[in-house]
């Protein structure tokens, strides 16, 4: 998938910014992440942006809006457009995020998003557990019989493992915590921190995981579901983390 996030996240009804102006969008908040622009500090003169990105005043005011809005930036009088401290920052915008998963200090918040997973898909499997029907057994035990099948091919596997979890997720009935990793983890997904690297031996470590996890779901156990859970996305973690590009 390509990194670059179409429509940043805002809801239909909301008029969609130009191409033009959302690639701007995107190289300004990698500039602003990566403190070529520390906070503090004023974006280059409008005309100067122009000139660089090639493009007309109206898709560098757009930018500009959208950089406002995600919480980056604020225009000052006599001052220009200066950056904001990042606890002004919306985390969740998913330019942003992109951004920060790709930036120096990525490692530290995929570390924060395996935490924020293990916490919240911990709980989730502990209420699948509770709230499991005959209906969603049948699809859990579909779903962890087709990765039985995908053990030696871990790029398939991959695939598959999300939708393992999703499944789990909606059977939980949380939308809330449902929407806040689904929002997260997409793009994470799309680095390779995170990710790690394929190979066959953690993929049956990953698979031994899930069994642990659909075993306990199936018995209506929800203590050792939630335990299984995140003992799971803790150590799958750990091992990606070990191995990775920055490991």
């Amino acid at each position: 998938m390509n990194d670059r996030v179409v429509g940043l996240g805002a809801p239909s009804r909301v008029r969609r910014r130009p191409r033009l102006a959302e690639a701007v969008v995107e190289e300004l908040v990698n500039a602003i992440v990566t403190e070529v622009y520390p906070a503090g500090s004023a974006l280059p003169p409008e005309n100067m942006l122009c000139e660089h990105f090639g493009v007309s005043r109206t898709v560098v005011r757009e930018a500009t809006t959208a950089l406002t809005e995600k919480g980056l930036v604020v225009s000052m009088q006599g001052r220009g457009t200066i950056v904001r401290e990042q606890n002004n920052w919306n985390l969740l915008d998913p330019v942003i995020l992109a951004a920060l998963f790709r930036s120096e200090d990525g490692l530290a918040y995929l570390d924060n998003l395996s935490e924020i997973r293990s916490s919240l898909e911990a709980a989730m499997a502990g209420k699948a557990a509770k709230r499991a029907t005959a209906e969603t057994r049948a699809e859990l035990k579909a779903q962890i019989e087709k990765l039985e099948g995908l053990v030696e091919t871990p790029a398939a596997y991959v695939h598959e493992d999300v939708n393992f979890h999703d499944v789990i997720m909606r059977m939980s009935g949380d939308r809330l915590s449902k929407a806040i990793i689904d929002g997260i983890q997409s793009h994470a997904l799309n680095t390779h921190g995170y990710s790690g690297t394929l190979n066959v031996e953690h993929v049956r470590n990953t698979h031994a995981a899930h069994r642990k996890v659909y075993q306990a779901i199936v018995d209506g156990d929800a203590e050792g579901a939630s335990a299984a859970m995140r003992e799971h996305i803790e150590s799958s973690w750990t091992r990606r983390r070990a191995h990775g590009p920055q490991g």
